[in-house]
């Protein structure tokens, strides 16, 4: 995904302007791909350059004033066409398995403790994600576009399912060494 099609999804969900989108982003697409306040202005500037999207008419002239943008129907093309498009998956690209690949070489001093805290933060996020679940999708929201958003939801949390499951395997199989032990 790229963040101009994510700010065009985001756009046609709900005019918003840069802050109330960079807000939107840390609630919901931020989980699967996230961007700063300072990218999404850079973005919002580039999309209107390009005729995609428009800043909506202020209701009262003011200076500082923040500016609300909509998508124009040629953003709307623009996002069924890259929507419609095929695209491969992307190669894995995690630094934490990166490292558990370099400590097979250098030593594991504090990784053990480092999977720990990892494994903490995916059974967060992945609470998270299930009470956003309980909360959002009950059986009764069925209509395409709340199926949609839920298969999301579902990625996010088999992903950290996945992650909370194998940290606790790589733990297992990895326990830390004694103080002053070796280290490889």
């Amino acid at each position: 995904m790229s963040l101009p099609h994510a700010i065009l999804t985001a756009l046609l969900e709900k005019p918003s302007s840069g802050l109330e989108l960079t807000r939107r982003f840390d609630k919901s697409i931020g989980y699967f791909w996230s961007a700063t306040h300072q990218q999404i202005y850079r973005e919002l500037g580039k999309l209107e350059g390009d005729g995609l999207i428009r800043a909506l008419p202020a209701e009262q002239p003011a200076r500082g004033q923040k500016k609300s943008y909509e998508v124009l129907p040629a953003g709307r093309v623009e996002l069924a066409r890259w929507t419609a498009a095929a695209q491969d998956p992307k190669p894995l690209r995690d630094t934490l398995l990166l490292r558990l690949r370099a400590a097979a070489v250098v030593g594991t001093a504090g990784l053990a403790a480092d999977l720990r805290r990892h494994l903490e933060l995916h059974r967060r996020q992945l609470a998270e994600y299930e009470e956003i679940e309980r909360r959002d999708f009950p059986p009764e929201r069925n209509a395409p576009e709340d199926r949609l958003r839920h298969l999301v939801l579902r990625a996010g949390i088999d992903l950290e399912t996945f992650w909370t499951q194998w940290l606790s395997h790589a733990l297992a199989e990895f326990p830390e060494p004694p103080a002053g032990g070796a280290t490889d």
